[in-house]
């Protein structure tokens, strides 16, 4: 596992990103050989001043491209396969698109048809290639770390439930160290008892990481010889960070204040630091005039649509940071007066009280465009937890615990319990988005927002999550 910004990842995928950024940043050449080779087109000056420039150019468009399209989501399911022959195609096409654009525009960078095309093409053989063999590879034992379990009651079978290829990227688990007193709850089959020392056992079975899930440490816990492991290089890793790591969240079964209050993170001043609201003013006040055209032709066909009365606008209460309550503005998207019979409710499948205008513009997030000015005013930001009604704050606060640490930052338009996870209409759900907002807490960056942000505009190309 390698550290950036405060999240691990998996060596092989930071391999994975390595070498796709090397196929692009080769393109344009590949493109110019090609062509030159083919007789295609004019001749491209074939000199460094010439290709280094482009060659970034197109890597880099690329490259944020395949982001956009969920190239590097963390869910494997939506990274192999014919799905992500699609995704690599259509990032391409998006690339040229743009690329396009720019050599429109800017015809003294511009390179010649021929070239890109070859380019294009060198580059989806070569990633679709380097993908089909990385995740091949990627599920071979040799190519994981291997994990050893140390204990078998409810903590390590946190670890045993975890059963989805996403959850274990990058780990095979050997098996589950049993600790004498500890009342079992792993499968017997996956338990192992030694009568050698703890390292020698490591050594012998090629062990980097110890992950430590006994339920009672003052009872017959290997302390000595835990020690001396990660005295020799091994990596020695408590259940809770362990899970984190592998879930991108919070396991809340798993949380203790005392584990808050000595780890990194949850702190509020950098949740709400200077650059944090420098990027939301300056991106809402951008996103606001870009989107004017479509804000004023979504504003104009609700209007229509309710025969030229009724709102356009829909306020509704909602609590954000600190407790406070603020009117987030959305476009309306369900018939005036949807609450009128039941109180507050939480949208549903098929939601009956959704207008016909109100099915396409959530589809496509346009009734989340007003939200910008409660960027702009301060009272949201663009990436944070989501902000919920009055109603379900008090009723969820009374029986999920820790929840109303989401509210020590500014609620956001996305965030990254909304792009990991469906939308919520339960309890239950409230409290698989609170693990995923209290991990954005955590390990908070603006490199993580930025992340969230390219995530989101995928969320929304293939239609994952809102309703």
């Amino acid at each position: 596992m390698f550290r950036i910004f405060r999240h691990y990842i998996p060596n092989s995928f930071l391999l994975l990103f390595f070498i796709e950024t090397c196929i692009l940043l080769s393109a344009i050449a590949a493109g110019v050989v090609m062509s030159e080779a083919l007789g295609l087109g004019r001749k491209n000056i074939f000199d460094v001043d010439w290709l280094v420039p482009r060659a970034i150019l197109f890597a880099f468009i690329s490259i944020s491209c395949m982001t956009f399209m969920g190239m590097y989501w963390r869910h494997r399911k939506e990274s192999e396969g014919f799905y992500v022959l699609i995704k690599i195609f259509f990032s391409l096409i998006l690339s040229m698109t743009i690329l396009s654009i720019i050599f429109y525009s800017y015809p003294a960078i511009s390179v010649n048809r021929s070239t890109m095309l070859l380019a294009l093409l060198y580059s989806l053989v070569m990633i679709v290639l380097i993908r089909t063999l990385h995740f091949n590879i990627s599920d071979h034992d040799a190519t994981r770390s291997r994990a050893l379990i140390i204990g078998t009651g409810k903590k390590a079978l946190m670890v045993e439930e975890l059963r989805r290829k996403s959850d274990l990227y990058g780990i095979k688990i050997m098996s589950f160290l049993y600790v004498v007193g500890e009342n079992t709850k792993v499968s017997e089959e996956n338990i192992i008892r030694i009568d050698e020392s703890l390292l020698s056992y490591v050594t012998k079975n090629q062990i980097e990481e110890l992950v430590v899930a006994v339920d009672d440490r003052r009872r017959s816990f290997p302390v000595d010889e835990i020690l001396e492991c990660k005295m020799e290089g091994i990596l020695v890793t408590e259940v809770s960070d362990f899970i984190e790591r592998q879930l991108k969240k919070i396991r809340l079964s798993a949380l203790q204040p005392s584990s808050m209050i000595f780890s990194e993170g949850y702190t509020r001043a950098v949740a709400n630091s200077f650059g944090k609201r420098f990027f939301d003013i300056i991106a809402s006040s951008l996103l606001l005039l870009l989107t004017s055209p479509i804000m004023l032709l979504t504003a104009l066909s609700i209007w229509i649509e309710s025969g030229f009365k009724g709102s356009i606008l829909y306020r509704q209460e909602r609590v954000g940071m600190d407790g406070k309550s603020f009117n987030v503005i959305k476009f309306r998207s369900m018939m005036e007066g949807a609450e009128d019979d039941g109180g507050a409710q939480w949208a549903q499948k098929g939601d009956g009280r959704v207008t016909k205008n109100g099915n396409v513009i959530r589809l496509l997030r346009i009734d989340e465009l007003p939200q910008l000015y409660n960027v702009l005013k301060g009272e949201m930001s663009f990436v944070g937890p989501r902000p919920e009604r009055p109603e379900f704050v008090h009723k969820l606060a009374q029986v999920i615990p820790f929840y109303n640490l989401r509210h020590k930052v500014k609620p956001g338009i996305t965030g990254w319990a909304q792009i990991s996870y469906p939308y919520g209409a339960s309890e239950q759900d409230a409290i698989e988005k609170l693990q995923y907002d209290l991990y954005y807490i955590k390990r908070y960056s603006l490199m993580f927002d930025a992340f969230i942000l390219f995530q989101t505009v995928q969320a929304i190309l293939w239609q994952r999550g809102g309703r």
